[in-house]
């Protein structure tokens, strides 16, 4: 049964970092998955998972990058080339991993892009809700049974309170009817990805297999490469001098959440919801700050079954499920 979406008592909170999640957490013998490993959040997301004991392997757009980012990372880490946006490397992405582990406990989809301008994958398809999401969505079908076999794997879809910007159009994913315009094309590829977290949860609890959104928080990454300075600071991003505003996390505090989904026995026998600050976020109404809050149409069980099986459809793959 997919969890209430409303805030629990943790210890930890908005300025928790990773390894603070982490500590006293034995992963040894856990095989972990993150997409993205290599920059930003994924990279303080596998030095923590790594540090508790967990072989981490990394999908990574960029392996040679990857390589020397994390060469002196403590803990057994290896890398495999994965682009997400390409389904041939996708499906020999989940076949290496397959040679590599008879089960995954934990599988963190970490990597995106944000905000670019109008491109579109080998298949036509817009690259924000390409990458963010159907690559992943394609990427945990074909990694599925490894979950199942973990009999209490977790799956942390990295979501955006980007969400609340707009919902999705289920008629017209990929922008072909419609103008493109980079922050709707956002919006709709983060609620995508809350969305996959609640209907994977609900097809994977029967199987042992719990989901859960994550919204990291306002931090400064190679994530915003296609915003100009001028952009953010018109966001309130960053003020007139450079300096980032008081909300934004540091890049340990951001991967928290992500890590705290994915390590947390407080979630035991719980999924299906949308997290920030370490916490499950709540319901926002119109007084919540824009920086926070979940917005109803990520709570939508027939869009998110809706949006599944256009992903289905899309990708050419069905989860055994």
């Amino acid at each position: 049964m997919v969890s209430p979406q409303s805030p629990i008592e943790s210890p930890f909170g908005n300025r928790t970092t990773a390894a603070e999640v982490a500590a006293g957490i034995d992963l040894a013998g856990k095989n972990v998955v993150v997409t993205g490993g290599y920059s930003g959040l994924g990279t303080e997301t596998v030095r923590a998972l790594a540090g508790a004991g967990a072989h981490v392997i990394v999908g990574a757009r960029r392996p040679d990058a990857a390589e020397e980012v994390l060469s002196e990372m403590e803990g057994t880490i290896t890398i495999l080339a994965l682009d997400l946006s390409d389904p041939a490397s996708i499906d020999e992405f989940a076949g290496e991993v397959t040679k590599l582990f008879d089960q995954i406990d934990i599988l963190v989809n970490n990597a995106a892009i944000m905000a670019n301008p109008l491109t579109r994958d080998a298949r036509g398809y817009e690259s924000q809700f390409a990458t963010n999401h159907l690559g992943h969505f394609q990427m945990t079908e074909r990694l599925w049974p490894l979950l199942v076999a973990a009999k209490g794997a977790r799956v942390v879809a990295v979501s955006s309170v980007g969400h609340r910007l707009n919902g999705l159009d289920l008629d017209d994913l990929n922008f072909e009817r419609r103008e493109y315009s980079k922050w709707p094309a956002y919006g709709q590829a983060k609620s995508a990805n809350a969305l996959f977290a609640l209907q994977l949860d609900k097809l994977g609890e029967p199987h042992g297999v719990r989901a859960f959104a994550v919204h990291p928080g306002g931090i400064v990454t190679p994530l915003q490469r296609h915003l100009t300075m001028e952009e953010q600071v018109a966001m309130g991003w960053f003020d007139e001098d450079g300096n980032t505003h008081e909300s934004f996390k540091t890049v340990e505090q951001g991967a928290a959440t992500s890590v705290w989904c994915a390590v947390s026995p407080l979630l035991d026998g719980m999924g299906g919801v949308y997290c920030e600050d370490c916490n499950l976020g709540a319901m926002a109404t119109e007084e919540t700050p824009r920086g926070s809050g979940v917005s109803p149409h990520i709570r939508d069980e027939a869009l998110a079954e809706g949006l599944w099986a256009k992903s289905e459809e899309l990708t050419g793959v069905e989860f055994s499920a």
